[in-house]
């Protein structure tokens, strides 16, 4: 398939300054940035980079800015009111953390990362009000929803620095087109906005044609929720974040109609193959093989291979009656950081009280006697002494790990 064939099908377009689509299929280089407004990216993020990676495959030049510059203020789209100011060495953590993460979902990949901070730090604000700001249109700025919603009756208001925003943005834009080359800005579709002020610049300044091409938000079709979302918050790609295992688990546990466009979003799999999962999924749904491939795909690709395997181990053992015994000491321990554990040999009855799953001795050995404890996988008739690495499950979701 061609570029634009690919991206269609895979309904990773949104809008789109080019006349006809299929211009992309022509290489060329891009840019695409995130700004450091925490320490790591999410999911929604990730949605954004695998359009990147497209572009990659079919021979474009990826130029990847972190927004050491920007975030220092931060993008007031979507915001119903000021943000609070980061401080620089808070920025300068998270524009490493962001840096790794790029290097690690673009490994084996040929890319650029840059930082506007490195430009930004050179300009004189004099020089910029007369050879940038004045080639911006207030009525543009104006114009944007945000900042009607935010300068309304009832708004919050804005800040100059926050209104500024898109302008820096876009000189961003020239920037990475008069020094890399850049014609083209990849986006997510709530920077539509920011990333057109750079198309105007490029236009205006250098006579030159760019362009911008983002891709859409990804919504959960069953919540119609912004997806990445959850009762806990964001899903991060830091694994301190949110770890390997509940990273693996928010993909297996996907409805069906959401996971049938993830599938092609968030994997580089084959219409072919994608297709026949669908197909299977839909007739076998039980099995849940999409989700599972789904999972399986994305944690390899933000975390690595071996700790996917890991947390697919520690599910087994949860879930699938998978053994204990086969988890090795990485597995245990991101076993001890998802559910309850005790470090002392002890009893089933003392286990299950001091992890705080039951309330009391009697209600343990009541538990016990209806069958509603096992260990390691085996239903037990009565309190036993643990003496080695041990499993405790309590009806059918709650663990106990005794070390």
């Amino acid at each position: 398939m061609t570029l634009a064939e690919e991206l269609t099908w895979r309904g990773l377009i949104n809008q789109t300054t080019f006349a006809d689509v299929k211009d992309i299929n022509e290489p060329r280089t891009f840019y695409f940035g995130v700004d450091p407004s925490a320490p790591s990216m999410t999911i929604g993020n990730l949605a954004a980079m695998m359009l990147c990676r497209h572009f990659i495959d079919h021979g474009y030049k990826p130029l990847l800015l972190v927004g050491g510059a920007t975030g220092m203020i931060g993008d007031p789209d979507g915001k119903k009111q000021e943000r609070d100011l980061r401080n620089a060495e808070t920025v300068a953590r998270n524009v490493e953390g962001l840096e790794a993460q790029f290097r690690q979902v673009f490994r084996g990949q040929d890319f650029e990362i840059v930082d506007n901070a490195d430009w930004f730090s050179q300009i004189n604000y004099i020089d910029f009000l007369h050879k940038i700001g004045k080639h911006i249109s207030m009525t543009q700025l104006l114009d944007r929803e945000f900042v009607q919603q935010r300068i309304g009756e009832g708004g919050a208001g804005i800040s100059y620095g926050e209104f500024s925003y898109g302008l820096i943005q876009g000189y961003d834009f020239l920037h990475l087109y008069r020094e890399k080359g850049a014609t083209l800005q990849l986006a997510g579709a709530d920077q539509w906005g920011n990333s057109i002020i750079g198309v105007s610049l490029i236009r205006k300044l250098e006579s030159s044609e760019a362009h911008v091409l983002t891709a859409p938000l990804v919504i959960n079709k069953q919540t119609g929720v912004k997806f990445g979302k959850s009762e806990g918050g964001a899903i991060w790609l830091d694994p301190e974040m949110t770890s390997p295992y509940k990273f693996y688990q928010f993909w297996l546990n996907c409805d069906d109609e959401t996971s049938e466009d993830l599938i092609k979003i968030y994997t580089l799999l084959d219409r072919e193959t994608v297709e026949a999962l669908i197909d299977n999924h839909r007739a076998n749904p039980g099995e849940r093989a999409l989700q599972k491939t789904l999972a399986r795909e994305v944690t390899d690709l933000v975390h690595g291979r071996q700790r996917r395997e890991s947390v697919e181990r520690v599910t087994a053992a949860l879930f699938g009656g998978g053994d204990i015994a086969a988890l090795n000491s990485d597995d245990l321990n991101a076993l001890a950081n998802e559910i309850p554990t005790v470090d002392l040999e002890t009893t089933v009855v003392a286990a299950l009280v001091a992890a705080g799953l039951c309330s009391s001795n009697g209600e343990a050995r009541r538990l016990i006697q209806n069958n509603a404890i096992s260990v390691n996988g085996a239903k037990i008739a009565g309190d036993m002494p643990l003496t080695e690495t041990s499993l405790i499950k309590k009806g059918k979701n709650d663990f106990l790990l005794v070390k």
